[in-house]
C-alpha cells in the first residue's frame, strides 16, 4: 500500500502524509509530511507552492508558502529549520540555538549539510526536492528524528547509513529500533544516467565478489539497461538497500512509488522542466509536550 498520501484538500496546500507514521504521531508527537506543488502562491515557473529559495522565485512568496504549510501542519512558522544543501553528506546535528535556522533567508540556514539530526522537540527540521530523494528516520524509543537529502551524489556517498550511524553514536539508538521512510522522487521510470554515475552505484553493491546472489539480484532490482549504454537507476530502491545493509528491518522501511516527474501536476521535476522549476519540502520533528 502507497505510504505517502495526499490530502486532496480543496484549497490551502496540498500536503502528503506518511500514513503508516500515523501512531507515531497521535502517541509521541511526530509531525512529518511533504508538499506537493499545488496550494502555493508561486508563478511559473515556480506555480505554485515552491518552498526554496534559491531558484530565483520571489522571496516573499516563498515565505507565504513556508507560513502556510506551517499553518496546515500545526506548528510556528518560527520552527522550520533548514539546512544549505550541497549534494554531499554531512549531517548536522540540530540544538534548540538552531531552531528556525534558513526560514526567513537562505542565508542563515545550516551551511553545508543535506542532513539534519536532532532530539530537541518544537523544532521542525525541512529539506528541499525536485527529483532528489527525501530520507525520514525516526526512532521511538530515544525520540530522535532526522531528515536527508539525497541526490545520486549523496546516494553514493551513503548519506543514508551515515545518518543511522550518527543516530546511533550521537543518541543511542539502536538500529533495530529505527522506522525509515523513503519519499517521492524521480523513478526509474524517467531516471536516465549514464556508466559515470552506474559505476559509483555498482561500488554498494560489492559486485566485484561476482559470487553474491542477493547483491547481484538487488543490483539489478535497482536498475534497468536503456539505449545507448545508459541505464534507468531507481535511486529509492538503491537507498532501500543501504538501510537494509546498515541493519534497518525491511519492514521497518516504507518506500513511496510516487514518481515526481511522471506528475507535473503534483510535483517540480527539474529534470522534466529543464532544471528551471521550485522545490517540494520534507518536514520531520517532535512536537512540544
Amino acid at each position: 500500500m502507497e505510504p505517502f498520501v495526499l490530502n486532496n484538500k480543496d484549497s490551502g496546500p496540498k500536503l502528503f502524509a506518511i500514513e503508516p507514521w500515523n501512531s507515531y504521531s497521535r502517541s509521541n508527537g511526530l509531525i512529518t509530511g511533504y508538499t506537493s506543488r499545488a496550494g502555493g502562491v508561486g508563478t511559473e515557473p515556480y506555480s505554485s507552492l515552491n518552498c526554496a529559495y534559491h531558484v530565483g522565485d520571489n522571496p516573499e512568496d516563498v515565505i507565504e508558502n513556508r507560513r502556510r504549510i506551517a499553518e496546515e501542519i500545526g506548528i510556528p512558522a518560527e520552527a522550520w529549520t533548514c539546512g544549505e544543501q550541497v549534494h554531499k553528506s554531512e549531517i548536522a546535528i540540530v540544538t534548540e540555538a538552531d531552531r528556525g535556522r534558513g526560514f526567513l533567508n537562505r542565508e542563515s540556514a545550516i551551511q553545508d549539510t543535506d542532513g539534519l539530526l536532532t532530539n530537541v522537540r518544537g523544532v521542525l527540521l525541512t529539506s528541499f526536492y525536485a527529483d532528489c530523494v527525501p530520507l525520514y528516520f525516526y526512532d521511538p524509543v530515544n525520540e530522535v528524528v532526522g531528515l536527508a537529502h539525497a541526490g545520486w551524489k549523496g546516494t553514493v556517498q551513503k548519506i543514508a547509513e551515515r545518518m543511522i550511524e550518527r543516530m546511533e553514536e550521537h543518541y543511542g539508538s539502536k538500529r533495530a529500533d529505527i522506522r525509515t521512510a523513503i519519499g517521492p522522487s524521480i523513478g526509474s521510470c524517467c531516471y536516465e544516467v549514464d556508466d559515470y554515475v552506474m559505476d559509483r552505484v555498482k561500488v554498494l553493491y560489492e559486485l566485484e565478489q561476482g559470487k553474491d546472489e542477493y547483491e547481484d539480484s538487488a543490483y539489478r532490482k535497482a536498475h534497468q539497461p536503456a539505449p545507448e549504454g545508459k541505464s534507468m537507476l531507481d535511486l529509492k530502491e538503491v537507498n532501500r538497500h543501504i538501510m537494509m545493509k546498515a541493519g534497518i528491518l525491511p519492514d521497518h522501511i516504507e518506500c513511496t512509488s510516487w514518481c515526481t516527474s511522471c506528475h507535473p501536476e503534483l510535483f517540480f521535476s527539474y529534470r522534466k522542466e529543464g532544471g528551471i522549476t521550485g522545490r517540494m519540502a520534507s518536514w520531520i520533528g517532535l512536537e512540544e509536550r
